[in-house]
């Protein structure tokens, strides 16, 4: 993967990227600046306090292989315009697959809707917001041919195969994304930005003496496929043949409340998910999130820091600019147990009198931005890992997770271990499998008892769901040690 460095050296000026987006998205069309502020003057005519376009070009493409052949594969471009008229906390948006003037006045009008009593407002100069350079501005889907893809997964299928005769089924997948995309705002503000995206994911099942278990991995970010070399691909499946052989010798897990060490890197989706949602703005500000009016007060241990950032260098969940065209940023949410903020986009944040925070997030042209995570990750602490599973005398050691669900009011979620041990008076003992972890965030975060010092991110395979929408976010913690934490077993 390229450092930073290489980014920020390869990276497009500001004009150049624009340039290359109204290539892509406006020119074509015969649209230009003059017909954009056109169409946000005719919204703004009606009352409304705010009002943008979003243009989006997306192609995408996925692989699979099954068996040493090729099970399916799609590639598909899908490309259109939103627009959204802001009224107080009242939103009107329509869009379009049809990029054209027409289209646009048409998309305009039908916002008309939320129009308000009050002083109208005029479109302001064109000023175009210089970005953030975190990634190459390059089509990753053209970086292999398609001979080249399908032999890429081949290699990722003998690698796990080669690794145990136990091995008897493998799905390797590849999936990539470029994204172009342009935003007009009636405050005047363009801005563009091209992402890359890429994942390959592995799955493997082993059987034994008639048993059989799955074990997963893979990785992405956003770059193109040449990060994915013989050493990263025999990773993968060291890990995922790894998990299920593990898994084979597992023995059922027990139940109850007990002490849980959560490993580092990926097991950080609990924390995405049982606490992660609830510091989101529109929870909050509607009142009902967990977090609602908290700002200020304690509500985890001493050492816990939980921030959300979304300028780290390639990662899957980092942006330039959010889906609104405001630059992302490191937001710290806890500080040493005190809470400190939540996660806004534009609306929320000027409903709640706060500051954007670069989180404003849409799956698509087609839906409406609202405040979604980037990369949300705990800080380091000061306890070695060893130290940490030295201090247990009975618990259970998750490193790995499967599925999960959270209520966001109560923040009440169940997680289940993919890859779990128990251990015993200080050491890892033996695997378990079917160990579920049952809480509530909040509490949680009050029952860490030490923190350790190896804060690691997950592969770069996460994908965030809220309300129908879906967007590639991150997940991170070091070592952590919960007490208390209920588990559920299968024994």
């Amino acid at each position: 993967m390229n450092s930073d460095k290489m980014v920020a050296e390869h990276a497009m000026e500001p004009n150049e990227l624009f340039k290359k987006a109204d290539r892509c998205l406006l020119a074509p069309y015969e649209i230009n600046i003059a017909g954009l502020q056109q169409v946000l003057g005719q919204i703004l005519t009606h009352n409304v306090d705010y009002a943008d376009l979003y243009f989006q070009y997306c192609c995408s493409e996925g692989w699979v292989l099954e068996e040493g052949n090729v099970k399916s594969g799609n590639f598909n471009i899908d490309q259109g315009v939103g627009v959204r008229a802001v009224s107080c906390d009242k939103t009107a948006f329509a869009y379009s697959d049809e990029i054209s003037m027409p289209a646009l006045t048409s998309a305009a009008q039908a916002t008309r809707a939320i129009a308000r009593q009050g002083v109208s407002h005029s479109v302001q100069a064109v000023k175009r917001r210089r970005g953030r350079e975190l990634y190459m501005p390059q089509d990753p889907i053209a970086s292999l041919n398609d001979k080249d893809k399908i032999m890429l997964l081949e290699k990722l299928e003998g690698y796990a195969r080669s690794i145990d005769n136990r091995v008897i089924q493998v799905i390797a997948s590849l999936a990539g994304e470029y994204e172009v995309i342009l935003l007009a705002r009636s405050d005047g503000l363009m801005s563009a930005d091209i992402r890359p995206l890429v994942r390959v994911s592995l799955q493997v099942i082993v059987e034994e003496n008639g048993l059989r278990e799955q074990g997963v991995a893979g990785g992405g970010g956003r770059f193109n496929y040449s990060y994915f070399t013989d050493s990263v691909l025999r990773e993968y499946a060291e890990k995922a043949v790894h998990q299920a052989i593990i898994n084979l010798d597992a023995k059922p897990a027990p139940a109850g409340s007990m002490t849980v060490i959560l490993g580092p890197g990926w097991p950080g989706i609990l924390l995405h998910e049982a606490i992660g949602h609830g510091l989101e703005a529109d929870f909050n500000r509607k009142g009902s999130s967990a977090f609602s009016g908290r700002i200020g007060e304690r509500i985890a241990a001493d050492g816990v820091t939980v921030v959300d950032d979304g300028t780290i260098a390639q990662r899957r969940g980092s942006l330039n600019i959010d889906d609104e065209g405001n630059p992302t940023q490191c937001t710290t949410l806890i500080e040493n147990g005190i809470l400190k903020g939540y996660l806004q986009d534009s609306l929320n944040a000027r409903l709640m009198n706060a500051s954007v925070t670069g989180n404003g997030r849409r799956e698509s042209f087609a839906h409406i931005p609202m405040p979604r995570m980037t990369n949300t990750y705990m800080l380091n602490g000061n306890n070695s890992p060893r130290d940490i599973i030295s201090s247990v005398k009975h618990g259970l050691y998750a490193v790995n997770f499967g599925g999960g669900q959270v209520d966001i009011t109560s923040g009440k979620f169940v997680f289940s271990a993919a890859e779990a041990y128990m251990v015993e008076d200080g050491k890892i003992s033996y695997p378990v499998k079917g160990a579920t972890l049952i809480g509530n965030g909040p509490d949680v975060l009050k029952r860490l008892v030490m923190i350790g010092n190896d804060m690691s991110l997950d592969p770069g395979v996460g994908t965030c769901g809220k309300e129908g929408q879906s967007v590639p976010v991150g997940v991170g913690q070091p070592t952590l040690r919960i007490d208390g934490l209920t588990v559920g077993g299968t024994n």
